[in-house]
């Protein structure tokens, strides 16, 4: 039992995506970070700008998105709600699903464990996401699908060509 009590405050590896559509993108990610940072997440690596076409409708403006590579000690479910606390303080309201915003945090992989109380994790279409797969390979070139075992570089491959083309680094 103490094993596991000491397991359970043991740092976690963690990676997440960060992104913006609407006000000034690189400030708000850059604000973002800095939240996290502040609220007992330590950045690690954090890969370049990626700009992508919104989806599903390309009319709306690009978004802008990085991945992170952090440690944390708080547990899945008190990271997510950070994310949402720090979402809301940059100035996301409620809307429909898939509309523009100014901050969206999602938790990719929290410390290559599967989990589904409250909460599902690894995300469950990051595998299919070519502005997270993308940036996440420029931090974690060796990362494995925690749930399909999947190495990285398959799951690019597995992306269409218009969707490897579509992504612009900036």
């Amino acid at each position: 039992m103490i094993k596991q009590d000491i397991y359970e405050n043991q740092a976690k590896e963690v990676f997440l995506a960060i992104g913006s559509n609407l006000g000034d993108r690189f400030r708000n990610i850059e604000l973002a970070k800095i939240m996290l940072s502040n609220n007992r997440i330590k950045i690690l690596k954090s890969s370049s700008f990626y700009e992508t076409l919104s989806w599903p409708n390309v009319n709306n403006p690009k978004f802008l998105n990085i991945v992170l590579k952090v440690e944390t000690n708080l547990q899945p479910l008190n990271l997510l709600e950070l994310c949402k606390k720090i979402e809301k303080s940059l100035g996301r309201k409620k809307s429909r699903r898939n509309s523009p915003r100014t901050c969206d945090i999602d938790i990719l992989d929290y410390d290559k464990k599967n989990v589904k109380n409250g909460i599902n994790l690894p995300h469950p279409r990051m595998h299919v996401r070519n502005f997270v797969l993308i940036p996440l390979f420029e931090i974690s070139k060796k990362w494995i699908h925690p749930k399909s075992k999947d190495h990285i570089k398959t799951l690019i491959l597995k992306l269409s060509k218009k969707d490897i083309t579509s992504i612009k680094q900036i």
